[in-house]
């Protein structure tokens, strides 16, 4: 039996008790009791020199990294440094990516979400958003690394996810804390009058690799948690959840939590980009924003149960779920009911100058299923069936969207944030798998001290919904996102790029250049040497003084897979590293006198340990 231990009171009166719980778990189900069998087993083994079917994209919360692991095995196979630092790759330490950091040093990476060609993942660009520091940024799916990060202004934690349309015309990034445009300061007795929620149109270049602001637009100072985009016919439109529309700044578990209902936030992107083209927007510090209670159309709310978290398109885009987190319903909501209201203008009044679609005239059916409580985030099969993370009672719910008959369920271990479909927030979702991100694990793997990892627990869905598989993750694995392996196509070495001033790709050509007090070092890494000047007598030594602006261009001319250099030098707090055929570039200023052994930290060759050399600093006279 499961026991109900209360942790908090006074969210909602009257509300029942159970859903501001927390599940003792310490009995466990018949599932989870189970022993693997054989064919579970069969299921998830990957055999060596065979690879796995998909790949799965885990935000690193808290952490700022991206975790990648394979599917079905659910083997962690690569940390993506995306908004933090990394010592192991000299992410944050090479150039390139010191600019791309911006100064900051953490991030907090929430929703990852892949580039779309109709309404299908691509394989071509992954993006993810920075709570922490309002950023956003985009990865080469190529080279499985980022190439651009960009600093949202007006906007405090872009927490909504990073979803992009459907053919990645613009990926829409909704803010969670209203704040002051330009990020003034304002009391907070002016919240409703001066503070705004500001979401963002920002548009991704493939070409150059970088990310734009569109437009943006000035909502209403609430909460906005998660979003998704329309498909076919509901391509021009997208949809996100509210919270807080009290408009509260205190004590948000009470305050944010009085009225009954909040909004989802339903929006023609189509419109919104015709009107920033017609000149109806406003200039502010430089930023093309909307004012919907001034520039009329193109934005909608609709009611839904209190506090949403998840709203989701279905496959065939003719509807979205939402479901509210102190609510047992999911309400499945009509595109074209909500397009026949906006166009009769059936309207129950407005808020902030937006109109409020009547709940009736939207709303198809709600869902109510048995005993299940907390409904967080809905993914799809391959029959358009959705399964529905249920954050207290602890499983994956599954349901038909069209009768809203409940088919199946699984408890999970525990507490279901997200969850993540094989490809199952697209047009074609696979049916095989769906993977149950849970905020926590107690129990569930070797103590580690109070802090336990989270968990990610696979599901074969192909059949009966069953367990098959569980990894550990830390910190919490907020979002996720699992493509075809077969879609993403890496690079193996970098091409000689003949254009690029700073490659050296012959040892002849390696050079230490001075100008004034600026040194420039043109060098090479190869097995299993670094050579910085052929013609020197000791070639693999950079000498500079005191005082000196160094910056080190390295090349790995080994143009063979998987041999990866490294570069460091001791005591000075530096390290990169270099793909094969790639140029990384250091900079950095000599401040510290002395001999300095420098050396390869990523393991190359038979002879890794003899790949060194020396940095000698000159004092000053």
């Amino acid at each position: 039996m499961k026991k109900w231990i209360p942790i908090a009171s006074g969210l909602l009166a009257g509300f029942v008790a159970a859903t501001i719980t927390f599940a003792d778990f310490s009995a466990k189900t018949e599932t989870q009791a189970a022993p693997s069998t054989k064919s579970d087993a069969e299921k998830v083994y990957v055999p060596f020199g065979q690879k796995d079917d998909y790949y799965l994209f885990a935000s690193g919360g808290h952490s700022g990294q991206m975790f990648i692991y394979g599917v079905p095995s659910m083997r962690h196979i690569r940390t993506v440094p995306v908004f933090s630092q990394d010592s192991a790759t000299g992410y944050g330490f090479d150039e390139h990516s010191k600019k791309l950091m911006g100064g900051y040093t953490w991030g907090d990476l929430h929703h990852p979400a892949f580039s779309e060609t109709k309404g299908d993942y691509d394989g071509k660009y992954m993006f993810a958003t920075d709570v922490g520091n309002s950023r956003a940024a985009a990865m080469d799916l190529k080279t499985f690394t980022v190439k651009d990060i960009i600093n949202v202004p007006n906007t405090s934690g872009p927490h909504c996810a990073a979803f992009v349309t459907e053919n990645t015309e613009y990926m829409f990034l909704p803010t969670r804390f209203a704040v002051p445009l330009q990020h003034k300061y304002e009391s907070l007795d002016d919240y409703s009058t001066k503070y705004r929620g500001v979401m963002s149109a920002v548009t991704f270049d493939q070409n150059k690799q970088k990310l734009n602001i569109g437009y943006q637009v000035a909502l209403p100072p609430w909460s906005y948690d998660l979003s998704d985009a329309g498909k076919k016919e509901s391509a021009d439109w997208a949809v996100m959840t509210t919270y807080n529309t009290e408009e509260s700044t205190t004590n948000l578990e009470i305050n944010a939590s009085q009225a009954d209902r909040d909004y989802i936030v339903l929006f023609n992107w189509k419109e919104l980009e015709k009107m920033v083209k017609e000149g109806k927007y406003e200039n502010v510090g430089g930023q093309k924003m909307i004012f919907p209670e001034k520039q009329k159309g193109g934005i909608y709310l609709i009611p839904v149960a209190k506090s949403p978290h998840g709203v989701d398109v279905t496959p065939d885009g003719k509807h979205f779920i939402a479901s509210g987190k102190l609510a047992p319903t999911m309400t499945v909501f009509s595109f074209e009911k909500a397009f026949i209201a906006v166009a009769n203008k059936d309207f129950a009044g407005e808020r902030n100058g937006i109109p409020v679609l009547n709940y009736k005239s939207v709303m198809e059916r709600e869902v109510n299923p048995e005993n299940a409580l907390g409904p967080l985030h809905t993914q799809f099969d391959d029959k358009g069936m959705a399964y529905t993370t249920m954050f207290i009672s602890s499983e994956i719910v599954k349901w038909d969207p069209k009768t809203g008959e409940t088919l199946d369920r699984v408890p999970v271990q525990y507490s279901p944030g997200h969850s993540v479909a094989a490809e199952g927030d697209t047009v074609a979702p696979d049916g095989k798998y769906i993977i149950a991100l849970n905020k926590i694990a107690k129990d569930s793997y070797l103590s580690v001290g109070p802090s336990h990892p989270e968990s990610m627990q696979l599901i074969d869905i192909s059949g009966k919904m069953k367990i098959i598989q569980s990894a550990p993750v830390n910190p919490e694995p907020h979002y996720a996102q699992m493509i075809k392996a077969d879609k993403i196509k890496t690079i193996e070495v970098y091409p000689k790029d003949t254009k690029n001033k700073e490659a050296v790709y012959k040892q002849s050509d390696t050079k230490i250049v001075r100008n004034g007090n600026k040194v420039d070092v043109y060098g090479i890494a190869m097995r299993s040497k670094f050579i910085f000047d052929a013609k020197a007598k000791r070639p693999d030594v950079i000498e500079v003084n005191e005082g000196d602006h160094v910056t080190i261009h390295l090349t790995n001319i080994d143009f063979d897979e998987d041999i990866t250099h490294g570069f460091a030098i001791n005591s000075y707090n530096l390290n990169m590293e270099v793909q094969p055929g790639q140029t990384n570039t250091m900079e950095f200023v000599a401040n510290k006198a002395g001999t300095y052994p420098l050396y390869c930290t990523n393991f190359c060759s038979a002879l890794h340990q003899e790949m060194t050399g020396y940095f000698l600093v000159k004092p000053k006279q």
